[in-house]
This record gives C-alpha cells, structure tokens and sequence, in this order.
C-alpha cells in the first residue's frame, strides 16, 4: 500500500485554518477584547425573504408523501438548470440547460474538474491566487506555474505566448486583490488558451458585485470561450449560500480536446461521484434567480458594497494604497511590512482580523485582504481602529 506522497508537498495547514487558530489562540489569551473580523469572506446577512419561504415550501413537501422527494438528478433538478440558463439569458449568453451542471458550490467544484484532465498537464495559476487552485493541483501532483500579479500591471497578469500550459486558472472579479479584467483582456487570455488547445476554468464566484457594464462578468461573453472555458459560479457570496450550499459549474458542449467533448465527461464523473444538491436547497436557489430573488439580493449586495465603500474611504485617509472594493467586496491593501507581520499587529493592536496576503502567493507579501461582508457599524468601527493603527 502507498499513500499519495504529493499531499507532502502542500503546507500542513489550509489558510484560513491558519487564521482561525491564531485568532481562537489571542481570544484564549484575551476573552475580554472586541475582535472583529474581516478576514475570512463570509457573508453576515441572512438569507433573502423569498428564498426563506421557497425552502420551508419544499421541507413542507418532504414532508408529504405525494410532495416527498429521494434520489435526485446529480446534475441539479431542471427547474433550477433552467432558471440558471434564464439568468444567463438576459445577459444575451445562450446556454443549454445541458451545460449547467448544480453543485455544492464553486470551491468543490473547481478541485473535482481535474478528474477530467491527466496529471500530465501543467497548470498555470496567477500570483496571488485562491490557495485552493493550487493545492488541488499538487495534490494530484500536477506541476504548476504562475502568472505574475503585481502592483505594476494591476494584479491582473496578462498571457505570454511563450508558456506553454494546458489549464489556466481565472478568477474575475480576482480572489484576493478585487482586480477585474476587461472584454479586451479576457480576448486575449481566450485567444491564447484557443492557440494552446488549453483550458481556462473561469472562477466567477463574486461576478454579481460587477456594476460597471462595460466590464465582463462571464467568460462566454467574450468570443471563442466556448471552445476553451468552463465556468464556475456560487450563490455563497450572491445569496448568501455559504452555510446553505449551492452554485454551478457550465461545460459547454462546444468544448472539444483530444476529439473529446467534456461535458459527457464531467456528466459522467457526476454521476459516478455526486449525489446532488438536495431538493430543498436547489427550490431555495430557484427563488434567488425570479424577479423578487434579484430584488431582494440586490439589498444585501449594496450593503456589502456600502462596506467596501468605508473600508476604501478610510485607506484613502491613510493613504494607503490598494486594490478592489468597487466591483469586488475585497480590498487588497498595502501594508508596508511582511504581511504576517501586520496581520499580529493588526489583531493584537486593533483587534482586527484580516487575512496576509503572504498567503495568496509570493506576490502577496507586503499586501494584506480586508473583506467587506461584515456587519455594517462593525466595520465601521474596524476602520476607525485601522486609521489610529496608522
């Protein structure tokens, strides 16, 4: 018997289990102090009215034998396939209910698809980058290269035609620096991916905090995707579903390597191991895309960027530099010292919790990621703490 030796490779603890242990150590340590936390991007807000009612509509139905539900379709039930292809719609993406594919959320998601491709692929990745892409990839022993994100160019690393790899990671609005691609940067990053015969998996999880129309939220907006992207999204931060659990993952049927379509591939993958998302969570998404659902979500999404929008306002008072907070509800700040470094100073001066940006990659270090899914008079007060911190 062998175990997977490449486990060896990832470090012994996840980020953000990292974090949570050293606060649990200063709250031990000092059960008196107010910490707020703005690290870890988890929503605050409950869920949305409409959603509330649709999921004790459907716990009523279990209930009742002519309503009660088993086994479900591992793809997603098509009311909720089509009230995702609908979504995509009026943004004049068409979509087959087909290629929608209802899942536990995008992070589950984005480490089962590379039961699709061989370990033999390499893998690119921008720094800094959702440690999540990485690690999965190391742990299947995959080699993994990065795009440079830096100050210079924005966060926002842009194709070099001469590395070659055969799966790129994208991730707009950016998970950690808030940064957003342009239509005419996600051409080029398509247009290479095309030329490569690669794969891009296009992590849209925070795309409904894009206001500015002339800024993509999808990957198939862009011309070609189809032939070279799957695309991943979640209702945690839309809706509020990180405690509930529900988002989606789109394959399209036009997406062909080694005269292979990989949709019928990642149906049978689903199928063989995936049991679904239950029924009462995905009537609880249905509600999130009907016209009440947009509305009422739209609520907790302003709220959120009222958040970044105080967070922002108090970093230009410092003068600090930083990325994000209008279209993303993380701002990546600089904070002028090793970022593990400001996280203890942070947390032991302010009790303030974020997260160091040494921790996204090696262009993190010398950054540090507020979040602004917070209570609203919360992060008000951790600003004012930040701006005496100095």
């Amino acid at each position: 018997m062998k175990i997977n030796q490449n486990y060896l490779n990832v470090k012994k603890s996840y980020l953000f289990t990292e974090i949570g242990n050293r606060v649990k150590k200063f709250q031990s340590d000092n059960p008196d102090a107010d910490v707020i936390k703005l690290g870890i991007g988890d929503v605050t807000l409950p869920l949305a009215p409409v959603v509330v009612d649709a999921l004790k509509k459907a716990a009523d139905e279990m209930g009742e034998k002519q309503g009660f539900r088993g086994y479900g379709p591992e793809q997603g039930y098509d009311f909720l396939r089509e009230a995702v292809r609908d979504y995509y719609l009026k943004r004049n993406i068409c979509l087959e209910a087909n290629e929608i594919f209802i899942s536990d959320g995008a992070k589950s998601d984005l480490g089962n698809i590379l039961d699709l491709f061989s370990e033999c692929n390499t893998v690119l990745v921008p720094d800094p980058v959702y440690p999540v892409y990485v690690d999965t990839n190391i742990m299947a022993g995959r080699k993994v290269i990065f795009a440079d994100g830096t100050e210079e160019n924005g966060f926002l690393p842009m194709p070099d035609e001469n590395i070659k790899c055969d799966i790129i990671y994208i991730c707009s609005p950016n998970n950690p620096t808030g940064a957003v691609y342009s239509r005419e940067e996600l051409k080029k990053w398509v247009d290479y991916a095309n030329s490569m015969d690669a794969v891009i998996l296009f992590d849209a999880a925070y795309e409904a905090f894009v206001t500015d129309e002339a800024l993509p939220r999808s990957i198939y907006e862009i011309e070609g995707a189809k032939n070279c992207a799957i695309e991943f999204s979640s209702l945690s931060k839309t809706a509020g579903f990180t405690g509930t659990r529900c988002g989606y993952t789109i394959v399209p049927h036009a997406l062909i390597r080694e005269g292979q379509t990989l949709n019928p591939f990642w149906l049978r993958r689903q199928t063989t191991k995936f049991n679904g998302v239950s029924y009462i969570i995905q009537r609880g998404a249905e509600a999130v895309f009907t016209e009440a659902g947009q509305r009422q979500i739209k609520t907790s999404l302003d709220y959120y960027r009222e958040n970044a929008k105080t967070i922002t306002e108090g970093l230009d008072k410092l003068g600090k530099k930083y990325v994000g907070g209008k279209h993303s509800p993380y701002i990546w700040m600089r904070c002028d010292m090793p970022s593990w470094e400001y996280f203890d100073l942070l947390l032991n001066k302010a009790n303030v919790v974020g997260t160091p940006g040494a921790g996204f990659g090696r262009n993190g270090e010398g950054w540090f990621r507020l979040t602004a899914f917070g209570d609203a008079d919360a992060t008000k007060e951790a600003v004012k703490r930040i701006i005496a911190l100095g």
